[in-house]
């Protein structure tokens, strides 16, 4: 006989507790424990549709598994592709969170009629919009196929039964904090409802080899929304980033299953929906002043593809006891290691001295090779020294000093002669072994005080 507990679950974190509490013990929020109802014992099923072969698998040998090379199914958008590792691969749950407003929805219902253009059906379920809501947006998209199946529901036995009666091949749930499991007692958007909801999505996804791709709301600090299971229990988490106010956006994988979480997209948002940005570096570097101190620009790499991105410094006397150390696009702690390798090594006092770094465009830089172009750039705020407007600057550098070798230095030196740079300044252990591009010149640099001379020079 079924059995009703009650439990108090915080809907941040999904940390279970017997009784109230004003604050989260796993979490620390304030006021996110709300009350729900858990149903226990044999009235309970364990799934919407139990198969009957579930009892029946079996432990198998690897070696004796045989594999399907599925080829992944790509769309128009190269940038779509390249972020989810070459293309969609069936049978795959991919989670896509983002500020409302951003663009979420748009890129799904673009993804799924460039899908449903390829002869396969695609199901789009909106469960905030009407399915004349949906058409209207369709209509402003130009986006029309017969393969494009929109369904208008929220209840997931009869999503799982319109699934099953169409038997599409891609499948679109927008979003995931609207859906709800009947069998389940709390509100829609809990954190048992988007649980359970995508533990049964998942499920259909791998048992018929369905891609399904959902949508997730954000909190206000910019993480999905739900317990972090969530994004434990997909292959794919895609983060749709950008401001509201201006029109490029970034799509970043921040977990991939099926290819390298380090890949970023960039798209254009346009009158008639996304656009994809196939050069992204002019993008970022279009409006970079020339001749001012504090700027420089870097070779970066973004999974497979070299990004030139500017990097600014802005140094100056500090007014209090303590000075400040900000940055925005750059880990705060990599800018403090900086500043001491400077003082130590170089010899400029930067202890009373204020420091902002920022990435122009809005990149999150992480790789070790900026590290050359940061010391540059705040050397040159500090000086009060332009560097040369056509340097590009690349190298890791060492507590000691020292400039250190970086990876796939020749991408690198490529995008930087392609935008009209006519000198790098590397780490003298990359130049040799590989064809230097025309028109540029390599300046090999051993030391941060070397390749401050040969950059004010």
């Amino acid at each position: 006989m079924a059995k009703k507990k009650t439990k108090f679950m915080c809907q941040s974190c999904g940390y279970e507790s017997p009784k109230w509490m004003g604050r989260c013990p796993g979490c620390g929020e304030w006021n996110q424990m709300v009350e729900e109802v858990e149903i226990t014992g044999k009235g309970r099923k364990g799934s919407l549709s139990p198969s009957s072969d579930e009892a029946g698998a079996k432990a198998t040998p690897i070696t004796t598994i045989e594999t399907e090379n599925e080829p992944r199914v790509e769309t128009k958008l190269k940038e779509f592709n390249r972020v989810l590792g070459g293309g969609v691969v069936p049978g795959s749950l991919v989670l896509i969170g983002g500020d409302p407003g951003i663009g979420k929805s748009t890129l799904l219902l673009q993804v799924s009629s460039q899908l449903a253009g390829t002869d396969r059906k695609v199901l789009y379920i909106s469960g905030e919009e009407s399915v004349k809501q949906t058409k209207l947006r369709a209509d402003r998209l130009n986006v029309s196929s017969p393969s494009l199946y929109i369904y208008a529901e929220t209840n997931l036995e009869f999503i799982h039964q319109t699934i099953s009666d169409l038997s599409p091949d891609f499948v679109v749930v927008d979003s995931i904090q609207t859906v709800y499991h009947p069998e389940v007692t709390s509100a829609p958007g809990s954190v048992s409802q988007v649980r359970e909801c995508t533990a049964e999505l998942m499920k259909i996804a791998k048992t018929k080899g369905i891609a399904i791709f959902i949508v997730g709301h954000v909190t206000k600090e910019g993480a999905i929304a739900g317990p972090r299971l969530l994004e434990h229990m997909v292959d794919t988490v895609l983060y749709f980033e950008g401001e509201r106010h201006h029109t490029y956006r970034i799509l970043r994988a921040v977990k991939n299953r099926f290819g390298s979480t380090n890949e970023i997209g960039i798209f254009e948002m346009k009158e008639f929906g996304l656009d994809e940005v196939e050069n992204p570096s002019e993008i970022f570097l279009e409006e970079r002043s020339k001749g001012t101190s504090g700027s420089t620009v870097v070779a970066s790499m973004e999974g497979t593809r070299p990004v030139l991105v500017e990097i600014q410094a802005l140094i100056s006397p500090t007014s209090y006891g303590n000075p400040r150390r900000m940055a925005t696009g750059i880990d705060h702690n990599r800018v403090s290691l900086l500043m001491a390798v400077l003082e130590k090594r170089v010899g400029l006092l930067l202890q009373n001295q204020d420091a902002y770094l920022k990435v122009a465009g809005g990149v999150k830089l992480d790789e070790p090779a900026i590290d050359l172009a940061i010391a540059v750039s705040i050397a040159s705020s500090f000086r009060d020294q332009p560097t040369r407007p056509a340097d590009c600057i690349i190298g890791e550098v060492g507590l000691t000093g020292e400039v250190r070798r970086v990876s796939r230095i020749e991408q690198r030196v490529q995008e930087a002669a392609k935008l009209g740079f006519t000198r790098v300044l590397i780490p003298d252990r990359n130049i040799g072994g590989w064809k230097v591009p025309e028109g540029i010149q390599l300046i090999g640099v051993a030391t941060v005080e070397e390749a401050l001379q040969q950059a004010f020079n």
